[in-house]
């Protein structure tokens, strides 16, 4: 199984490098569609922090700030990814062919999706108004879109060419999966741009038939991943943090329905808008408690992988986005339950969102400097 690190075919990346082996020449065709994570994880640091019940102005500035750091990370990756099938096409076909390496084409949907919803939340404030909106439009359309089709085609691939062997569920299935609820979360901040009446009206509907979809793919998959856990023992130490990626749906569903009961009061009936507001108490607060227990578990399996002597890989990027949008999450539920209490879930979710980027970022900053991240992986040793 592949992980975050590169995007191997077929490869055992929790091999240890051989001593002495000398390291391969950096090059984009092993950038792997895994690495739009970590603009992901950028990205949710500025949506999370505007969520957050602080007002004062020097947060915001470092938000901006991050905001457009994630900007800069997506154009860059898009144009590397580019050169990447112009230059090796090959390569490119076999992650598409390869069971732990296809469902991270996820996480280019949601990098485009993140960056607009950042786009709108703190971005207008650089680029102005208009400008942010309309971004956003775009990027959340064209997000949508390659969300929605990578939702349909992964799946399919799983099934059509795809070989499963027995035991190999991973939280990694999740990422297409989810991608369609990034929309879904996202979707509602462009409602009141759009001409009142039908046009918002679907949009919000849309919004919650992406939510759906979501929500019943990721129920029957999330099974697969505990059953393997419980039949297979932990995942190797190098997929590790990938438990993290359960708590993506689980927080990002509990933003949706919040900031759909949020979009809904003036575009569907008063009725219509109660009922959605009470569903997302209803909902999101047996989804949260559920996102703590597994974090719970989640946390518990890191500390033992890494007292066994997990080292750092692109997975740590794991940590980052599914916290982020615990957090976005959890400040929803403060503004529609009227608790503190998830006020200050939101906070220290945050303060482990924001240690878990800079030392990720680091780490990646510095794997890159000395090009150990974008070189071929290593055969795997008997």
């Amino acid at each position: 199984m592949a992980t975050l690190t590169q995007a191997p075919s077929r490869t055992d990346p929790t091999a240890a490098p051989a001593t002495g082996a000398p390291h391969a020449s950096p090059s984009v065709r092993h950038l792997g569609p895994n690495w739009y994570a970590a603009v992901m994880g950028t990205a949710i640091v500025a949506t999370a922090g505007t969520a957050l019940p602080l007002t004062a102005p020097g947060p915001r500035t470092v938000y901006q700030a991050v905001w457009a750091l994630s900007a800069l990370m997506l154009l860059t990756l898009l144009t590397a990814r580019t050169v990447h099938w112009v230059r090796h096409g090959d390569q490119a076909r076999r992650h598409l062919l390869d069971p732990a390496v296809a469902p991270f084409y996820g996480c280019l949907a949601m990098a485009l999706l993140a960056v607009g919803g950042g786009t709108l939340a703190v971005g207008r404030d650089v680029i102005g108004g208009p400008a942010a909106v309309a971004a956003d439009a775009v990027l959340w359309t064209v997000g949508t879109l390659a969300g929605l089709a990578g939702a349909a085609a992964i799946p399919y691939l799983m099934v059509t060419r795809h070989r499963i062997e027995p035991g190999s569920a991973s939280p990694v299935w999740l990422l297409p999966l989810v991608a369609p609820m990034v929309s879904a979360a996202l979707g509602p901040a462009l409602v009141p741009h759009l001409p009142a009446g039908q046009w918002q009206q679907a949009l919000l509907l849309v919004c919650y038939a992406l939510f759906g979809m979501s929500l019943l793919a990721t129920l029957l998959v999330l099974p697969l991943v505990l059953s393997r856990l419980l039949h297979h023992g932990p995942l190797p130490l190098a997929l590790t943090p990938t438990l993290f990626l359960v708590l993506g749906p689980l927080g990002q569903s509990t933003t949706a329905v919040n900031h759909l009961a949020d979009a809904a009061p003036g575009v569907v009936d008063s009725s219509t808008a109660h009922a959605m507001g009470a569903f997302a108490v209803l909902y999101g607060v047996p989804v949260m408690g559920f996102a703590l227990l597994w974090l719970a578990l989640a946390t518990a399996l890191v500390v033992r992988a890494f007292r066994r002597g997990m080292g750092f890989s692109m997975t740590w990027w794991g940590f980052t986005f599914p916290v982020g949008t615990c957090v976005t999450g959890a400040a929803g539920l403060a503004r529609h339950t009227g608790l503190s209490a998830f006020d200050w879930l939101a906070v220290a979710l945050f303060a482990v969102l924001v240690t878990a980027v800079a030392v990720a970022g680091t780490r990646t900053a510095a794997g890159l400097a000395r090009g150990r991240l974008l070189t071929p992986p290593r055969p795997v040793t008997p």
